[in-house]
């Protein structure tokens, strides 16, 4: 295949590698933090959207399940779509659409005050927003293996994995203060607005790496040579890839290594929405703490998860670099990550709230190593060359599906215990599991090819 392309570079600057990637990586960790933040946002402007409709708790409780549920069922048509219409266009259009649905959340109070109507009207804009968002997180991944090599892509993936706690702690105090001045719609309109910036961003920053106007050739031989994938996203390269076929999809649900990565993506999003429901509630119900207390408490393991998953990244890219198998440099932060996470299950042991807070930070960070360093980069790794989005959206897909059942679980199990402890014990089994499945079964990493 040809690699000439017209750039804005003379024949002396072709010499000299660029980093453009970088580029393209701040533009996808922006548009990942303005998914989670929209995510995010119904748990804060919930209370004021509860008492101006009259939800009661299960009521709200519908809503804020809905976007989970839409989020699982969107991933695979979202990942087919992915890989035929290619990167820019695909994100470029679902982020706009996902921006129009949060700003239409706000206008609810001036369509109707019936409870039935704003009810339905909430819970098919959550389930739109799920909808539309599913293919993200693919979109990211497939970002990084055209424009990362094998060594880099780590550190890659760790930023837009971590995007939830980059998003908490960035975008929740500022929606606090919007609804605290200005009324829970506030928010909505806020973040859809930025959601639309973003996406004219997004049109001028990303390009194909061959087709990039500030990228040169240097930059591409070191690409290619570390093993990035520049031609996935080219239109001949998505025109000639074949439509999905039974034997891709056998593939992606029938190999050990691939459901082991699947399961540690699970047990990640697990201890994750464990920490975005009920986190909070067990502070308040179970700790004593006020609300303003309990927000605050809730910082600083987010922002131990951030750097916990820009920390797993470089570790394991490091490890590459130093001579390390993929395989095991990959596993090893992951492993060693979700091991540290175990310790929530101390909380249920103290009556200190001070050591529970330090505790869910020392897990967070774990859970955050890990995930930089062992869910979304193993996708990128080994997702088939002929399926990179379908198979990032089968990953997503089957771990998100942790999203859905920890919230409902744990509520149960605090429901028929009349306490926190057992659930605290189910989170943390969570992290041993992952553990062990990735030391004892889960074998050598490799992309796995469509034969």
């Amino acid at each position: 295949m040809s690699t000439q392309r017209t750039t804005g570079y003379n024949a002396t600057d072709a010499t000299r590698v660029t980093h453009t990637r970088y580029t393209i990586l701040a533009a996808i960790l922006l548009l990942a933090t303005v998914a989670y933040a929209d995510r995010a946002i119904l748990s804060i402007a919930g209370p004021g959207i509860a008492k101006e409709f009259g939800l009661n708790h299960v009521q709200l409780g519908y809503v804020l399940s809905a976007f989970s549920w839409a989020y699982v069922v969107g991933q695979i048509p979202g990942g087919m779509l992915l890989d035929r219409l290619g990167t820019k266009t695909m994100y470029g259009i679902t982020l706009v659409l996902w921006s129009i649905a949060t700003i239409l959340v706000g206008f609810i109070g001036h369509i109707t005050t019936d409870l039935s109507v704003a009810l339905g009207l909430l819970f098919a804009l959550r389930f739109a927003l799920g909808l539309i968002e599913a293919p993200s997180f693919p979109a990211n991944n497939r970002v990084t293996v055209m424009w990362f090599t094998k060594e880099e892509r780590g550190l890659a993936t760790s930023l837009f994995a971590s995007a939830s706690y980059f998003a908490v702690a960035i975008f929740s105090p500022l929606a606090g203060w919007l609804t605290a001045k200005y009324g829970w719609p506030a928010p909505f309109f806020a973040l859809g607005l930025i959601g639309i910036a973003s996406a004219g961003l997004w049109a001028v920053v990303m390009h194909e790496p061959r087709k990039h106007p500030r990228v040169s050739q240097a930059e591409l031989e070191r690409l290619s040579a570390g093993g990035a994938m520049l031609d996935i996203d080219e239109a001949h390269e998505r025109r000639a890839r074949p439509t999905l076929s039974w034997k891709v999809v056998r593939l992606l649900l029938g190999n050990r290594m691939l459901w082991c990565s699947y399961i540690g993506q699970y047990c990640v999003i697990a201890l994750s929405y464990f920490f975005i429901t009920w986190f909070p509630i067990y502070l308040v119900q179970a700790r004593g703490m006020n609300i303003m207390e309990a927000g605050f408490a809730t910082m600083l393991p987010a922002i131990a998860g951030f750097v916990g998953g820009i920390a797993g990244g470089v570790i394991s890219d490091m490890l590459i670099r130093s001579g390390w198998s993929v395989s095991w440099a990959r596993k090893t932060p992951y492993i060693v990550g979700m091991a540290v996470g175990c310790c929530i299950v101390f909380s249920a042991f103290t009556e200190s709230n001070t050591v529970i807070v330090l505790l869910m930070t020392l897990a967070f960070f774990g859970k955050g190593a890990a995930a930089g360093a062992g869910t979304w980069a193993i996708a990128s790794d080994t997702a088939p060359r002929e399926a990179v989005g379908l198979a990032g959206a089968v990953f997503n897909c089957i771990g998100n599906v942790g999203g859905i059942v920890t919230p409902i679980v744990f509520g149960y199990i605090v429901h028929a215990t009349h306490g926190y402890n057992a659930g605290l014990y189910f989170v943390a089994a969570h992290c041993l599991l992952a553990a062990i499945v990735y030391l004892v079964f889960m074998g050598r990493i490799e992309r796995v090819q469509v034969h």
